[in-house]
């Protein structure tokens, strides 16, 4: 098993984008983690039917998410998490290809490697292991105790696809998929793609100038027209099926 879970956006200031996202999505908060305090941030997790977006966003200065803020000229795309059942083998390969880790730890129902994105390029990219978690309306420690209850789907119910763009795509997407030990593809506009199994991660150039990083991410519409009014409404609707929210590219598919 390999998900596409949670995708995470870094802001200057977390209420606005968590505002946004709720106004155009018609999402709620499940959780607000006091566990990232340590890192000097303040977060959001939000579901998007049974996978998340979560924004964090710094109160401290010098801290891993401001730089990265800075590194990318603004609120953007900061993380791809993805599940697994089985970290050994995953740990093995990472190993093998001599990639770093920014954190690794083992607990008694989540584990979680995060891996150092010089290494990866392209994204902090992370691969967790949740006990009692293949159900995909099960536990989710990231989200909270109770997150099921903060669903909403008459909007949006689900991710589709990561988007991470790069000046050289196809030698990021070589990366993940040496990392992942997944098969590239192509697209239909002949972009090299992971399968997952339940999304997509695709590698498109950077065209914005702000460099590497998570630049989109395709939400399946419930309500396609309520979304595209309410982005309209709020002023971040981009084109027919577009909506900027977080310096994140939300595709409405």
């Amino acid at each position: 098993m390999l998900r596409l879970r949670q995708l995470a956006l870094v802001a200057n200031d977390l209420d606005p984008v968590v505002d946004d996202l709720k106004g155009v999505f018609g999402v709620e908060v499940a959780f607000n983690d006091p566990g990232v305090k340590s890192f000097g941030l303040k977060n959001a997790v939000i579901p998007v039917g049974h996978q998340f977006v979560e924004v964090v966003a710094p109160i401290e200065e010098n801290t891993a998410g401001g730089r990265y803020l800075a590194r990318r000229g603004g609120d953007g795309g900061y993380m791809v998490i993805l599940q697994c059942d089985d970290h050994a083998p995953r740990k093995a390969r990472v190993d093998d290809l001599g990639i770093r880790k920014v954190a690794e730890a083992d607990e008694k129902n989540y584990s979680i490697m995060q891996l150092h994105p010089q290494d990866t390029s392209g994204s902090f990219l992370e691969i967790d292991v949740q006990v009692g978690g293949e159900p995909f309306d099960g536990p989710w420690m990231p989200a909270g105790k109770n997150w099921q209850k903060a669903i909403r789907t008459e909007r949006v119910n689900g991710i589709a696809a990561a988007e991470i763009q790069s000046p050289e795509p196809e030698a990021v997407a070589d990366r993940w998929s040496k990392i992942l030990d997944l098969a590239l593809e192509r697209d239909d506009e002949d972009r090299p793609t992971l399968t997952l199994d339940n999304a997509t991660i695709r590698f498109v150039p950077d065209t914005d100038g702000r460099g590497e990083g998570l630049g989109g991410i395709d939400v399946v519409a419930a309500d396609r027209d309520a979304v595209l009014t309410a982005a309209g409404e709020r002023g971040v609707r981009q084109d027919d099926d577009v909506v900027l929210v977080g310096g994140i590219r939300f595709r409405i598919v």
